[in-house]
């Protein structure tokens, strides 16, 4: 049987994520921090936040037959770890290079003040090309992180297992959804606006009747307040009311499948 169901979880939040929007906010030009983005850690709330996807696994019927896989990102592994650990499920998932972060290049470690003032040049490439298909030197833009999730997706939908869950991040959580729902460039940026993924999220994608993917559930952190560990929705946006207020981040969006 393919894969009938794909559960989406975004990493808890990480310090640097908590580095990012403070430098945002405080109008610095550079994120103040020593590791690589690959090494970057959770925060002690991230460490929370992915102990209290164990209860949302549990939830969703996640056993030992489902396929489960990371970005082999530091704060996606210790992610993974920390909510199969939760759910009692002995086991580690696979991790994957395809699901890593989208890789910016020269402007890793910039914020957009950073951005703006170093490569004022990059800012107005960017504005013409569209967020969607500019590519920092160096990096990658979101149409090369779609074509690597292709790769990824054709041979996850080819596996055993009914059930599949990946955790990674934001703009792969979107692209997921991009490849799978078929949305063009315009629904994909409007997802990233108005359907957010916060730290620790879940999102539930399902084959309907004809065997089309339909979101069932967008950004869920319900387990989050059962266990009463803190919300938080970090987008890398300059405004500090959707870095960094948890309320954005508690509206969770149930779509539909019709």
């Amino acid at each position: 049987m393919r894969l009938q169901r794909l559960i989406l979880i975004r990493h808890g939040e990480s310090v640097g994520n908590e580095a990012a929007s403070a430098a945002e906010f405080s109008g610095d030009e550079v994120i103040d921090l020593p590791f690589r983005d690959a090494d970057t850690p959770l925060s002690p709330t991230g460490e929370a936040q992915a102990d209290a996807l164990g209860t949302a696994l549990r939830e969703l019927g996640v056993g030992l037959e489902a396929a489960v896989w990371t970005s082999p990102y530091r704060r996606a592994m210790q992610t993974s770890a920390r909510a199969l650990d939760a759910a009692d499920l002995e086991r580690a998932a696979m991790a994957d290079e395809r699901l890593r972060d989208r890789e910016l290049g020269i402007l890793d470690h910039l914020t957009s003040h950073g951005t703006l003032a170093r490569y004022p040049s990059e800012t107005e490439r960017r504005a013409h090309l569209g967020k969607f298909f500019y590519r920092p030197p160096g990096g990658e833009s979101w149409a090369d992180v779609a074509l690597r999730l292709r790769s990824f997706l054709a041979e996850a939908q080819g596996g055993s297992a009914e059930t599949g869950v990946v955790f990674a991040h934001e703009a792969i959580i979107h692209l997921l959804r991009y490849v799978l729902e078929g949305w063009d460039e315009h629904q994909v940026l409007a997802a990233a606006v108005e359907a957010p993924a916060p730290n620790a999220s879940v999102t539930l994608l399902e084959r309907d009747p004809a065997g089309a993917w339909v979101a069932s559930v967008v950004g869920d952190v319900t387990h989050l307040r059962e266990h009463g560990v803190e919300a938080t929705l970090h987008t890398g946006r300059p405004d500090p009311r959707v870095n960094r207020a948890t309320e954005a981040a508690e509206e969770v969006s149930h779509v539909s499948a019709e």
